[in-house]
């Protein structure tokens, strides 16, 4: 993104009546970390989210693959809203409610399989979360890490089709979930709520494209992606330092 685009976002938001900003977590405002529960705010960022959150006709979200628990004990010093597990569950007003009926039974087939991927590459772990099943291999070794994902991936292939259920090859992460759930559907809803003449949407990772495909066809929505990679989003940015002095700009 050049400077005279970003100059552009920033007067269109200081302008707009009723803005929408949708912020990926992990990746995005902090950097990707081998222990996840070390992923954690600077304080930088807090302020500057803070000051976004107090600004006349704003409506800011979190929107997150973690669970509703996990991101809660990262934000819960700050009163944002927040969509956790890809848009299953929201915190609108400092409560959460869940948005998809929950249906586990699908978990009884997929589990011996991570289980059995797990085995054959150290590192590697489960993560089990209400509404999915994700296979984190950041901690292994980057080939074997790689080669289990692409083979765990082939196999639930298979099995997705019984269950209606997708599959996310994220950032060093397979993710397994209903097919009603994800980013594209959650930011979807939003929308259809409220009239919105401006909206900014930023993340990183292959499950951000459903909210930038969502979108591409609203003149009024900017969506970025951080990093490199084909993308649905409209604008990039090189890395987490590049959305905080965007965000700066935004909020003063």
């Amino acid at each position: 993104m050049d400077s005279k685009t970003e100059a552009e976002i920033n007067k269109k938001f200081k302008n707009a009546l009723n803005k929408l900003v949708l912020l990926d977590y992990d990746g995005t405002l902090v950097n990707l970390t081998a222990t996840p529960e070390k992923a954690k705010l600077t304080r930088e960022i807090t302020e500057i989210i803070r000051k976004l959150i107090s600004l006349p006709g704003m409506e800011i979200f979190i929107i997150t693959g973690r669970s509703h628990d996990d991101i809660d004990k990262f934000l819960d010093h700050i009163p944002i809203n927040i969509i956790a597990e890809h848009g299953a569950i929201i915190k609108e007003n400092g409560q959460w409610k869940t948005r998809e009926q929950k249906s586990d039974l699908w978990k009884q087939s997929v589990i011996p399989i991570m289980n059995q991927i797990t085995d054959a590459c150290p590192g590697s772990f489960i993560e089990e979360k209400i509404y999915s099943l994700a296979w984190h291999y950041r901690n292994a070794e980057s080939d074997a890490g790689y080669k289990s994902s692409r083979e765990l991936i082939r196999i639930l292939s298979e099995i997705i089709g019984n269950h209606d259920l997708k599959i996310l090859d994220g950032n060093k992460v397979v993710e397994i979930l209903s097919d009603s759930i994800g980013k594209g559907r959650a930011v979807k809803r939003l929308y259809e709520q409220n009239i919105y003449d401006f909206i900014l949407s930023i993340g990183d990772d292959t499950t951000d494209e459903e909210m930038f495909e969502y979108f591409q066809n609203h003149s009024n929505a900017y969506t970025i992606k951080v990093g490199e990679g084909e993308t649905f989003a409209k604008f990039k940015l090189n890395d987490i330092s590049e959305v905080v002095s965007l965000l700066k700009k935004m909020s003063v």
